[in-house]
């Protein structure tokens, strides 16, 4: 609350009438009656908060217009003129900042920290002052007296109780959540959700997150999150309401950085997510995370799309090869513990699987891992669904590739096809989709389609938003020159 504008504080009400002057005092009798008057408050310690010895009887100085209880001065009387401090405060609260304290309490100084310094004039006395605000505190008494008995009696002749206790009316009926809200979206999609345990034979793991893809018990999830259990490991899903389920691997794809198990003895009441269009989604629109950020199951994020098509390469730092997406990011705050929950749209549509963040140190909560600075990754869903479903089909991941090894290196002038492929292979690939559009080796890729490229990473994560057999327009400089040649995408099984 701002208290710029509350102006000058008011005075306490005297506790009773001055003794009538009897007679004026002379000089030497006012110099001798009564303590000093009290000085005006100081910044540091506001005028509300201060209060003076009240003086009674004969104490009390003797003062012209210090109650209107008193009779006027006469003639003879000698009054000490009031003068106004120009140094003195205006009374208001809370007191000015010194100058150059910091707005938010950042360096070294005193300051309330909760905004910059405003200006402060002067307030000098006014006369009569103390008689107007006497008279304006006895009105709001009786006011607040008038109201608070009037009140009194409507309670309670409306209460056969005799109690003036008041309750909220439980006759309105249930309160409801609209389900375009965040609570109602998260109260619908929060059941198809689980909190998956991943345990490697040497008892090492982690826990991620997965949502229900379809009644007969498949679970979509990231590679990373059940990696730990692929030999013979061990997997548990939890649900909400406290149901545990071991499960199993369907398949797996490191390079998309999705996975699929399925729950052993699935229940048949499960209700799979409603699958959104990722292609269709727009930056600023709502998005809404369910996850288990450092273990703490069940929990729901929001934010919102904040880009897409965002170039990302990711590892769960293992040593193992790079997981690579064209992802759509977003603010919602995303922790160790997310990986392979829903991003949902406004609607509860799932548009992401959450995978990855960008953090700027490791984090707390005595994990030693990294935290959110809302900078948040997911694969698009629609890439995310044809990967599931292939690994739910045949058990292993089907990529769309050009047919030639690219730089990795990170540079801003595209992806150049190298000299010499993976293992003493051929770089461009005889016979791939690559060799018959005519590239070459030390041919730079600048885009495809539209999407500009400007590393190896970025087109093979743009290559993977598409399926094999998709024709894409391939732009390149060779010498200098740019050219422009359309490709059918191929295909390659497996991760290996």
């Amino acid at each position: 609350m701002s208290t710029e504008n509350e102006g000058t504080a008011v005075p306490q009400a005297p506790s009773a009438p001055p003794v009538p002057v009897a007679s004026p005092a002379t000089p030497s009798q006012q110099t001798d009656a009564g303590p000093e008057p009290a000085s005006r408050p100081t910044p540091e310690q506001p005028d509300d908060q201060q209060t003076a010895p009240t003086p009674t009887g004969a104490d009390r100085p003797q003062q012209p217009d210090a109650s209107p209880y008193g009779p006027p001065p006469g003639p003879d009387t000698q009054t000490a003129p009031t003068v106004a401090s120009p140094s003195a405060p205006h009374e208001a609260w809370p007191p000015p900042q010194p100058p150059g304290t910091p707005a938010y309490g950042g360096g070294a100084g005193a300051g309330n920290g909760w905004g910059a310094p405003y200006p402060v004039q002067p307030a000098p006395k006014k006369p009569g002052r103390g008689g107007l605000v006497a008279a304006v505190l006895v009105a709001a008494l009786v006011a607040g007296g008038l109201g608070g008995g009037i009140g009194y009696q409507l309670a309670k002749g409306n209460d056969d109780s005799g109690s003036t206790t008041v309750s909220a009316s439980t006759s309105g009926g249930d309160v409801k959540r609209d389900p375009g809200t965040v609570a109602g979206v998260a109260a619908k999609a929060l059941p198809s959700t689980v909190t998956i345990e991943a345990e490697s034979t040497s008892g090492e793991g982690g826990t991620g997150t997965g949502f229900v893809f379809d009644k007969q018990g498949h679970i979509v999830t990231n590679n990373h999150v059940v990696a730990d259990a692929v030999n013979g490991g061990k997997l548990t899903a939890t649900f909400p309401d406290g149901r545990k389920y071991d499960a199993e691997i369907v398949g797996h794809a490191q390079g998309y950085d999705v996975a699929v198990i399925k729950l052993k003895n699935a229940p048949s009441n499960l209700k799979p997510l409603t699958l959104g269009d990722s292609d269709k989604v727009a930056v600023g629109d709502t998005t809404i995370a369910i996850g288990a950020p450092f273990g703490l199951s069940n929990t729901v994020t929001t934010g919102i799309i904040s880009a897409k098509n965002r170039p990302v390469a990711s590892s769960d730092g293992s040593g193992s090869q790079a997981s690579y997406m064209s992802a759509l990011q977003t603010d919602a705050s995303i922790n160790p513990g997310n990986s392979g929950g829903p991003l949902l749209d406004a609607q509860g549509n799932v548009i992401g699987i959450n995978s990855a963040i960008q953090s700027t140190g490791s984090g707390g909560f005595g994990s030693g891992q990294a935290g959110s600075i809302g900078l948040g990754f997911a694969i698009p869903i629609n890439q995310a669904k044809f990967v599931a479903q292939e690994l739910i089909r045949t058990g292993k991941p089907v990529y769309a590739k050009i047919g030639a090894s690219v730089s990795l290196e990170d540079t801003t002038d595209g992806a150049k096809i190298t000299q010499q492929g993976a293992g003493g292979a051929a770089s461009v690939e005889p016979g791939g989709p690559a060799a018959k559009a005519g590239l070459k080796p030390g041919d730079v890729i600048t885009k495809l389609d539209d999407r500009v490229i400007d590393s190896g990473p970025t087109l093979i994560g743009e290559i993977w938003t598409h399926k094999p057999g998709d024709e894409v327009t391939i732009t390149y400089v060779r010498d200098g020159k740019t050219h422009t040649v359309d490709l059918t995408l191929g295909s390659r099984t497996g991760d290996s």
